[in-house]
């Protein structure tokens, strides 16, 4: 099967199955784009597929008479309708200026994207442009999948912070399109009607917490991946991101899993204390998926706070337009809030394409800042360009703040160890009972596996 007609032919599902979708047999063209919302497209198949969900899944392809001379495809795990409205703008954008090309975009969410991801790569069927995670970036290196893109023309716009990041290891892999935000949603009208403000310290946020729990209110939602691993970090990494010698403390951790596993045991204690507590439900947590099940519970406006990303800020807008809230950085010190951010949505160019300068080409018009502002701004993001421009959501304008001050790196590059994947298994733990101790030894089992592949 051809690379650009792969696109048309199948929708890959949740659960990482492909649903083969029957089209008229024609050349592909730049124009005529088809954007399918996972709504949509779940309606279209329904009838003919029954009891086969393809909710999580959004392709944007083209169709028309129009031949080009080249198809490219771009994989990705944005699937929501607005980031999808962004890239398919700039897709647009780039077939007028390249009107030889046509790209076509598949978005999956993210667990089961990676799954498809790793399988197109390994058989030797990967797209051409994809995105990527810490861990992620970490494996494929090691396999020779990601071509260099140091030579791209946009490397010199993006801010330091980025280029910490990018630049880790020598050779730049990826390219960023946002610098994600991970926030305490509040509700301020639950909050007012308790006398409650926004809680600042962990001592605030603990007496907030406690004030629900005694009028029968569970006070914090929370998914099964990213939300009380990214408190975690802002817990155990805090003291590591605040002192002089960041890079030097940081570059201990890079390979040490002892260490790295000892310096996040305060987190790790702080979610064994939130789950002992009942400050969250455990059972239902382990089945809250990320941005989906935590927003639908969030939105009924019956509970006071919810950990996510700050991307999510727009679904809350459109699912629960009079709900009153705002994102605040984490309450987890004695002292003082800390923000986590990822340099995040990161794009990488398959070393193994047909098309490696095309693709290149086309990574650098994605991260022109004409293109980043747009993006970023649907993710609801910071730019990772010079300056990094906030996001211009109301909501959010706390984190805003945060982030001028210094921040957490969530998954950060300088650290060679799986750590974003391997602290997610530690607290899905920590949520089925285990204590902090038992999941800090799980931790330090999981970041060792990954130094051994390295």
């Amino acid at each position: 099967m051809e690379d650009g007609q792969r696109m048309h032919e199948e929708a890959r599902v949740s659960d990482g199955a492909c649903v083969r979708v029957p089209l008229a047999s024609r050349a592909l063209t730049r124009r005529g784009f088809l954007a399918a919302s996972a709504l949509g497209l779940a309606a279209a198949l329904a009838p003919a597929l029954p009891g086969c969900s393809t909710s999580k899944n959004v392709v944007v392809g083209t169709a028309g008479d129009e031949v080009v001379d080249m198809r490219l495809t771009f994989f990705g795990f944005k699937y929501e309708p607005l980031n999808v409205a962004a890239i398919e703008d700039i897709l647009r954008d780039y077939m007028d200026e390249y009107p030889n090309v046509s790209v076509s975009y598949e978005g999956i969410k993210s667990l089961p994207y990676y799954e498809a991801l790793v399988k197109r790569l390994d058989s030797g069927s990967g797209d051409d442009v994809f995105m990527i995670d810490h861990d992620t970036a970490l494996s494929f290196e090691k396999k020779g999948y990601l071509a260099d893109l140091a030579d791209l023309p946009t490397i010199s716009t993006f801010s330091r912070l980025t280029l910490d990041q990018m630049e880790a290891g020598g050779a730049i892999l990826y390219v960023p399109t946002s610098i994600s935000a991970f926030g305490l949603y509040c509700n301020t009208d639950l909050l007012a009607a308790h006398g409650i403000e926004a809680p600042r310290t962990l001592a605030e946020f603990e007496r907030a917490c406690d004030a629900f729990l005694a009028d029968g209110v569970t006070p914090l939602v929370t998914n099964n991946d990213i939300s009380l691993k990214t408190l975690a970090i802002a817990r155990g990494m805090a003291e590591v991101y605040a002192a002089d010698n960041v890079r030097e403390r940081v570059a201990a951790l890079s390979a040490d899993p002892d260490a790295l596993a000892v310096q996040l045991r305060p987190g790790l204690e702080l979610v064994e204390r939130i789950v002992e507590r009942g400050y969250v439900d455990a059972g239902t947590a382990l089945d809250t998926e990320k941005t989906s099940d935590d927003l639908d519970q969030f939105a009924t406006g019956r509970y006071p706070f919810m950990l996510t990303g700050a991307w999510a800020s727009v679904r809350v807008h459109d699912m629960a337009p009079d709900l009153a809230y705002e994102v605040h950085p984490y309450p987890v010190l004695e002292d003082r809030p800390v923000l986590v951010v990822n340099v995040d949505t990161r794009v990488s160019v398959n070393a193994n394409s047909a098309h490696v300068e095309e693709a290149k080409e086309f990574a650098a018009f994605l991260t022109q800042p004409s293109a980043i502002e747009r993006f970023a701004n649907s993710q609801c993001s910071f730019s990772p360009l010079e300056g990094n421009a906030a996001h211009d959501d109301a909501p959010l304008q706390p984190l805003a703040g945060a982030f001028a001050a210094g921040a957490v790196v969530g998954a950060d590059d300088n650290i060679l160890l799986p750590v974003w994947g391997a602290l997610r298994q530690s607290v899905v733990s920590l949520l089925g009972g285990a204590t902090a101790a038992q999941a800090e030894d799980q931790l330090r089992s999981l970041l060792a596996e990954g130094a051994d592949a390295s």
